[in-house]
Parts: structure tokens; C-alpha cells; sequence
């Protein structure tokens, strides 16, 4: 595949996709065993998910140093956009099946890292392909591209019985699309001259379905889709378009309620369309608005900025050991890590609110 390059230097990802395969078992933090809900689990999608894909594209949305990384096993920046674990991580163990989702492109995989399941995710991504193009990132077709390869390696290391399974019994979870609104159309203008939001968000829905349908034919019946969190909550948009008291941005939190209703419609026909196969809208933007807006309840002190640097503007390479003058020290009472991402600490809390849900649909 080609990723040419670019220069952009704010990229914005807040949602994600993520393959998982159902049932043996690994220990919670207790020590007891706990049961195994799926074979694998494979992710796709954007910054969200993404555990250091782009460590191996030519672009320059990377944070593969530090401080990203602080608060992670040994201290280090592996690619995650986060201090810590991301949702593909957490979900791996609330399935049962890891601590740690590694990145596909990753070249010391062995043949039991791709059979418990990788991420192809790759920050900056969305469902429109022209927001992969900008930043010269991976975007969803070239993610099937590798999980095609990836079917590949298993059928010659495993058999094909063993790539039927990963198939036919995975539960796809995907979470993509912020950056469509955020970068792709709020802050380039090549959408905006011939598209309104209304039909930008038509757009994107029929990308969406184009890319969900993919998926079924390749065999995955077991779909469980994220829908875009409040995008004018997230610290950068509040500096950008929240006015002197960074209140959240009205016109993004709007865009993004605008595509879920779209992206729920969607879904709701696939389901009639495919009655073997399972889609689930799940809802992220209600329950992040619940936490920004009660934050001592789940909590945490700070959900208006991020801890990276003033916590501002920061992310990606604006987010570097240049900021550590001003970054915080404890990022566990921060909702956000850096001005896009959350913390560790929300994406845990995020993820067991929707992983479980979604996992609750394959007892």
C-alpha cells in the first residue's frame, strides 16, 4: 500500500475498532482464574486503539516517546496515545484473554501474539478515507488489507479450521470517526466546500456501511460498534472552538449526535439486512457527557484540560518531554491524558462500561 506524506501537525482520534473471538483462561488482578469469552480479539480503528502501528507509517502522528508511556508496564512509550492502556488492552482482559494487545505491524510478533489477537488500528484514521489520506496513516481499507494478511498467517501456522473460527466467532468492535468531524471537516476545508455537515455526516454513514458489510463478507458476524464520544468536550475543542471559558463546543458536540443517530440507523439495517449476524451500537457520547459532568463520582479533579503540558493543545508531537515542566504528576485524577486522548484511568472506566455490555451479548 501507498501512505504518502504529509505535514499536518493536530490530529484528533477519540474512537476505534476492535475484532474479539469467543472461549479457557487468564488471572484477574486477584489471582483467580477467570474465563476466557473469546479466542482472540482483533482491533481496528484510530489513536484510540491503536498500540503502536504508527511506529511503523511514515507520518508524523506517532507517540512513540515520552512522557507518553508513564504510567505503562516499565515506564515506556510503546505508541499507545495514552499514559498507560487503551480500551483494546482493557478489553483483552475483561474478554479474558491478556493484559496486552500488541500492534500487527509490530515485527517480533510470534504466531501466539496473532492468534490471541492484534491491533491494525492506526491514529488519525476515520470512515472517511480522505482523514487517513491527510496525515498519511493507515486508514480502514488498508486495515482489512492486514487482516486479510493476518488470516493468512494463521491458516499456514494454524490451519484453516482455526482461521474459520477466529472468523466466523469474533466480535468486531469498532470505534472510529472523531477525526472525521474534528480534523477532516472542522478543520481543513476541502470537505466543507462542497458539503454541509448534514450531508458530511451522509457521507460518513455510507462509508461506515460500505466498511461494516466488508466485514460480513469476510465473515464476521459478531459486530459491536462505538459511537462518537462528545467530541466538543475534548480539551483541544473546548481551546479551539469554546470560546474565552473553553465551554464545550456546541457545532462538534452537534456533528458528532448528528452522525451517531445516522450511524444507530445504519446498524439498525444491517441488522434487518443480515438476521445471522449480530451489530450493537454502543453508546460512548452519554456516558463520557456523564463523567465530564459528574467527575468527582468517578473520581476525578481535572476533565477540562488534559495533564500533557498545559493540557490545552498538546497531543501527538505537541505533546513531548519538553512539556514535562508543565505536565502533571498524578494523571490518575485527570479524565484526559493529553488534549485528544483520555487517561488510563478514563479509558478503564469507559471501557468497562462498554466492553462489558458488549461482552454480556455473547453469554
Amino acid at each position: 500500500m501507498k501512505l504518502r506524506n504529509f505535514y499536518l501537525v493536530m490530529v484528533i482520534t477519540t474512537t476505534c475498532v476492535s475484532v474479539v473471538v469467543f472461549p479457557a483462561v487468564i488471572s484477574n488482578a486477584a489471582g483467580a482464574p477467570k474465563k476466557k469469552l473469546a479466542p482472540a480479539i482483533l482491533v481496528f480503528g484510530d489513536s484510540i486503539v491503536d498500540p503502536g502501528n504508527n511506529n511503523h507509517v511514515a507520518t508524523i502522528v506517532k507517540c512513540d516517546f515520552p512522557p507518553y508511556g508513564r504510567d505503562f508496564v516499565g515506564a515506556k512509550p510503546t505508541g499507545r496515545f495514552c499514559n498507560g492502556k487503551v480500551p483494546s488492552d482493557f478489553a483483552a482482559n475483561i474478554l479474558g484473554l491478556k493484559e496486552l494487545v500488541p500492534a500487527y505491524l509490530d515485527p517480533t510478533l510470534t504466531l501466539q501474539d496473532l492468534a490471541t489477537g492484534v491491533s491494525f488500528a492506526s491514529g488519525g484514521s476515520g470512515y472517511d478515507p480522505l482523514t487517513a489520506r491527510i496525515v498519511s496513516v493507515l486508514s480502514l481499507s488498508d486495515q482489512v488489507e492486514l487482516f486479510k494478511e493476518y488470516l493468512k498467517k494463521i491458516r499456514q501456522g494454524m490451519g484453516e479450521e482455526a482461521a474459520a473460527t477466529i472468523v466466523s466467532q469474533s466480535a468486531y468492535l469498532i470505534c472510529v470517526g472523531s477525526d472525521d468531524i474534528a480534523n477532516t471537516y472542522f478543520s481543513t476545508p476541502t470537505r466543507r466546500l462542497h458539503y454541509d455537515i448534514n450531508s458530511y455526516t451522509d457521507l460518513m454513514a455510507r462509508y461506515a456501511s460500505t466498511f461494516y458489510e466488508e466485514l460480513y463478507r469476510i465473515g464476521a458476524r459478531r459486530i459491536g460498534v462505538l459511537s462518537l464520544p462528545p467530541i466538543g468536550c475534548l480539551p483541544s475543542q473546548r481551546t479551539s472552538g469554546g470560546g474565552p471559558n473553553r465551554s464545550c463546543s456546541n457545532s462538534s458536540n452537534q456533528a458528532a449526535q448528528l452522525f451517531n443517530s445516522k450511524l444507530s440507523a445504519v446498524l439498525d439495517s444491517l441488522s434487518k439486512t443480515h438476521p445471522d449476524a449480530l451489530f450493537v451500537y454502543l453508546d460512548v457520547y452519554n456516558r463520557l457527557t456523564s463523567i465530564i459532568h459528574n467527575p468527582i463520582q468517578y473520581g476525578f479533579e481535572v476533565v477540562v484540560k488534559g495533564c500533557c503540558g498545559t493540557g490545552t493543545i498538546e497531543a501527538s508531537i505537541l505533546c513531548t518531554s519538553v512539556s514535562d515542566s508543565q505536565t502533571c504528576k498524578d494523571a490518575s485524577k485527570y479524565l484526559f491524558w493529553d488534549s485528544y486522548h483520555p487517561s488510563e484511568k478514563g479509558y478503564g472506566i469507559l471501557s468497562d462500561m462498554v466492553i462489558n455490555e458488549f461482552a454480556a451479548r455473547f453469554m
